[in-house]
């Protein structure tokens, strides 16, 4: 098993990232475009990917789509893109994490190892868990609505997993960004647009939500009304 996936087409920093990582004891590959990544993930499990979002060929983007069709591992994106409309729409397409370059390798690092950390303690609770129509096999890491299987991936599902093993209580904003993203830097806007999204994936009506219910100014509660 291959511990990270690097797809980044700059060859230096490539390889400046894997050198870090092997020095903590990962064992990395890399791959120079979306097509070597995409290929050598049909051959090889890995644990978590790194991703840029600039690549020759198909872009970050379209590869973070095409993963999460086919895998659940968690992604961190790489840009020089810095503003919120790309991580917001890394995020939209299943990316765990984002980071801006020029990067601090030490911080990605980190990064690699607290989504590792999160990710594996996940993983090791077995558990079908429903609140109403809405169920989560956690071996499959897979959400269902009345028996229907849903496309909620990445952070999506991670959000969605405290909610429901929570659920009936007040969510305060700052529980569920401790939870579901850690120490990462997010943009604060983020947990917002996530429950947007999560909405317009569960509840019948986003307008009239009775899934996820907004406490103003606090937080939520997740539970559908008797």
């Amino acid at each position: 098993m291959t511990d990270v996936l690097i797809i980044e087409d700059d060859e230096e920093l490539r390889g400046l990232i894997a050198d870090f990582l092997e020095a903590e004891g990962y064992k990395t590959a890399a791959a120079e475009s979306a097509e070597d990544g995409l290929a050598f993930l049909e051959g090889e499990p890995v644990r978590i990917i790194l991703l840029d979002l600039m690549l020759p060929g198909a872009d970050g983007f379209t590869a973070c789509t095409e993963i999460r069709e086919r895998k659940d591992i968690p992604i961190i994106m790489m840009s020089a893109r810095d503003d919120e409309e790309s991580k917001l729409t890394g995020y939209r397409l299943g990316a765990d994490d984002y980071i801006a370059k020029p990067l601090s390798v030490q911080l990605l690092t980190a990064k690699v190892k607290a989504l590792l950390h999160r990710s594996e303690a996940n993983s090791e609770t077995r558990e079908n868990l429903s609140c109403g129509s809405i169920s989560v096999d956690t071996v499959k890491r897979q959400v269902y609505k009345n028996g229907l299987p849903l496309e909620i991936r990445g952070k999506l599902y991670d959000l969605l997993l405290y909610m429901i093993r929570n659920s009936g209580r007040l969510l305060l904003k700052d529980e569920l960004y401790d939870a579901v993203w850690g120490d990462a830097f997010v943009e604060p806007s983020t947990l917002n647009v996530h429950i947007r999204w999560l909405r317009e994936r569960i509840e019948d009506d986003t307008d009239d939500p009775r899934v996820i219910k907004t406490v103003w100014r606090k937080g939520y509660i997740f539970g559908e009304d008797d």
